[in-house]
């Protein structure tokens, strides 16, 4: 079920809001209703696999009341962590990357096996970290195990972030959900509001974009030209952070609708003045995961210089195996970890010497290379793009491939990310302000953006989010 698709807009949501409103006056009801809800929202898409997460939750709750009992710093506190982890990394590996692992064995000629065929749950990567998440806190002594089983299991299922995040931290909103506040005309208002902005992004731009980048990319090679290889990467680039950041817009305005306050997942990446920047803006849910997860406990920068890149390297390399068993998803995060290395031996200091925007230009062209790696079918496919966009001789032959419309979409896309650079040199200005200065307009704009991606989310088939598939 999608956030956009008929069925939630005019069925599933606003029955879930009526029976929330209904129970208003009893927390323990409010609470049920949104366990409940979640459930069903997530069984519609997943009946079998949900019924793995439940089995997955239990463990969870068993293994933290034992972490929690042994003695801190002792050996049977960890070894249950250990259990519990790698209960959860074992979903994991067998969902995400038993296939890939088969196939590379076999090519390898260490097994000769039929190539398992999984079906990937929707959103398993973030549900699994979150788990995690909340059994390493309870061990380092970050939190008590849950109060009860319905609490947790409402965090793991809490349906707006439940797909594709941002992945939240169980003691970051577990005193949220305990309380579970009553629906307030001004988290409504405003949660709608962010909501519609998630949709605009997606069906308007992300989808649009989304028809461009696959035409592009579902093409051999030798029927490219530069201009077609750029036009693919820039339709990919945009794509991506409208269709993510559109998702996670639609999170967090639903979260809000109910009273719950999610934290931002994307800060306007594209503005960026490195690849560090970068990284600090874009899907900030994963990389904070990233650092207080895997990147402190190897060490962090506590070890030497040497260390510390290599465990920047390795933390994004662990990033791009996350995001999907693929090699391209593999090469990507060498890729972004080797220019955060980069970043930390000379780079961020080079780029410190140039304006703001050049040095925002040079972070934009780095990101985009890797983004033509993390969206090509193979890393062939990735090497010939990437070889056609430094050679502008080269021409695609017949007729053009790509009609004006997407240049259309990719060019709104740019300007809505060059307003957000500009708007850096404007003394006090910020986005929310303006809009709250001129209200009446901002929110009839938004409500006819909103009606228009309505319209066209019904008329075109619908494209599922892009990590969804993460």
């Amino acid at each position: 079920m999608l956030f956009y698709e008929p069925l939630f807009l005019f069925l599933f949501a606003p029955a879930v809001y009526l029976v929330f409103l209904a129970a208003a006056g009893r927390r323990a009801s409010r609470m049920l209703v949104l366990l409940l809800a979640s459930v069903v929202f997530y069984a519609w898409s997943e009946p079998v696999f949900v019924l793995v997460v439940m089995a997955s939750v239990a463990l969870d709750l068993l293994v933290a009341r034992l972490v929690h009992a042994a003695p801190q710093g002792s050996a049977a506190r960890s070894a249950w962590l250990a259990v519990g982890v790698c209960a959860n990394l074992a979903i994991l590996v067998y969902y995400k990357y038993a296939g890939f692992l088969v196939e590379n064995l076999d090519a390898l000629g260490f097994a000769q096996a039929a190539v398992p065929k999984i079906a990937l749950p929707i959103g398993v990567s973030f549900i699994v970290f979150e788990k995690i998440t909340y059994l390493v806190d309870v061990h380092r002594g970050v939190t008590p195990p849950a109060r009860s089983v319905s609490l947790y299991a409402l965090y793991v299922f809490f349906f707006p972030k439940l797909l594709a995040g941002p992945i939240i931290k169980y003691h970051d909103i577990a005193g949220q959900m305990e309380a579970c506040p009553p629906p307030h005309a001004d988290d409504f208002v405003a949660g709608f509001s962010r909501f519609m902005l998630g949709v605009i992004k997606k069906l308007l731009l992300a989808d649009a974009l989304a028809g461009g980048a696959d035409l592009v990319f579902a093409h051999d090679a030798s029927e490219l030209g530069f201009v077609e290889a750029w036009a693919g990467v820039i339709f990919f680039t945009f794509q991506i952070y409208f269709d993510f950041s559109g998702y996670s817009d639609m999170a967090i305005g639903l979260a809000r609708m109910f009273g719950f306050r999610l934290h931002e997942n994307f800060n306007e990446p594209y503005i960026a003045r490195s690849i560090t920047e970068f990284w600090r803006r874009w899907h900030m849910s994963l990389t904070g995961w990233i650092r207080e997860y895997l990147y402190f406990p190897l060490g962090g920068n506590r070890k030497g210089a040497l260390r510390t890149h290599f465990n920047l390297w390795l933390c994004f390399l662990a990033s791009g195996i996350w995001h999907g068993a693929a090699w391209t998803y593999v090469a990507w995060g060498a890729y972004n970890g080797l220019f955060l290395v980069l970043d930390r031996l000379f780079l961020l200091r080079a780029l410190e010497r140039l304006p703001g925007w050049l040095a925002n230009l040079v972070t934009f062209l780095v990101v985009m290379v890797g983004w033509t790696i993390f969206r090509a079918n193979s890393l062939g496919q990735a090497g010939q793009m990437l070889a056609l966009m430094v050679q502008p001789g080269v021409v695609a032959p017949g007729d053009a491939l790509v009609p004006s419309y997407y240049w259309l979409a990719a060019s709104i896309a740019a300007a809505i990310c060059v307003a957000q650079r500009a708007a850096l040199y404007a003394e006090g200005f910020s986005w929310p302000s303006l809009a709250l200065r001129f209200a009446p307009a901002a929110n009839t704009l938004l409500a006819l953006f909103f009606l228009a991606a309505l319209a066209k989310g019904v008329a075109d088939p619908f494209k599922p989010f892009i990590y969804f598939r993460f």
